[in-house]
């Protein structure tokens, strides 16, 4: 395989939704990187053109973060198209894009999940609170980065909870607070790279949006610190999480690790950060690849 193989790349990145910023910082790294390997790749941002142009390219990188763009909207117009892309097909992206389908997916393929409730402003808060239990975690279905999550710790922070993570999506979700460690299993190809472990500063709370980007107290341990049969119990858990769903290509699956050593899923992300805060280059890092040797890898999945 040549660079040539390739021939011209629309690099998509930007987007509209309330990751463009994130967006902005991933889609400019794996340009560099691409251009850099010889590839003759191009910035493509779809909120400042039709996307009826990328019609003058062979194939795109995908890395929009968020709606619109991790949904299977993009990945349904370049479908249509005849564009070949980089990651997952539409149906997946769809399931994995929305936290409740995704959840409904993994429970009915008897994978471990944290037990939820869907909120809408007619719900009986306070039984959502009997049977999940506190704290427990509100986020919109249908966001990344943390966008619109709120831990709740006490009673009458869940309705205020509800309305913040209501600003951001229509599809409300309260999740069940799992105690413990959390780690986060890339896949590449159909492979899962070193699992890492998060640990933001205490003053978080939780791994929220200014821990994932702004923070530099946050902790990211690869070796992770599992032994080597709870690691590759973990590995093979996301692998089949990512199965399931659908996804191929590359991408994340987040779990968090509870106090008796069960695993528990949280999400799946198939267009994953690539900033220099991001998880996926880390990982590839761990596995001995470069960033370029990495985002090349994920662009010769489309030949």
């Amino acid at each position: 395989m040549s660079q040539q193989d390739f021939g011209r790349v629309a690099v998509l990145f930007g987007g509209t939704s309330a990751e463009r910023e994130i967006s902005l910082i991933s889609g400019q790294a794996v340009l560099s990187a691409l251009q850099t390997a010889g590839v003759n790749a191009e910035a493509f941002d779809p909120a400042e053109r039709n996307i009826a142009d990328i019609k003058t390219y062979d194939r795109a990188f995908i890395v929009l973060h968020g709606r619109g763009g991790e949904d299977g909207t993009m990945q349904g117009a370049l479908e249509l198209l005849n564009i070949p892309y980089t990651g997952s097909g539409v149906l997946a992206s769809a399931l994995g894009m929305d936290k409740t389908r995704t959840k409904m997916l993994w429970l009915g393929c008897g994978l471990p999940t944290p037990s939820y409730a869907r909120l809408t402003k007619d719900t009986n808060f306070e039984q959502v609170i009997t049977d999940l239990g506190l704290p427990l975690m509100v986020k919109p279905a249908r966001e990344g980065s943390s966008i619109g999550m709120r831990k709740v710790e006490v009673a009458q922070d869940l309705e205020p909870a509800y309305a913040f993570a209501a600003q951001y999506d229509s599809e409300i979700i309260a999740e069940k607070w799992v105690t413990g460690k959390e780690y986060t299993i890339v896949i590449l190809g159909d492979k899962a790279l070193p699992v890492i472990r998060l640990q933001p500063h205490q003053s978080h709370g939780f791994y929220d949006f200014d821990a994932k980007y702004n923070a530099t107290d946050t902790q990211y341990l690869c070796p992770c610190g599992l032994d080597v049969d709870d690691e590759q119990r973990l590995q093979a858990l996301a692998v089949k999480a990512f199965e399931m769903v659908g996804a191929k290509g590359w991408g994340r699956i987040d779990a968090m690790q509870d106090q008796e050593g069960n695993f528990w899923l949280l999400e799946v992300n198939t267009v994953p950060g690539m900033t220099d805060h991001s998880l996926v280059p880390m990982a590839a890092r761990a596995a001995g690849l470069s960033f370029q040797e990495l985002v090349v890898n994920i662009l010769s999945q489309t030949l």
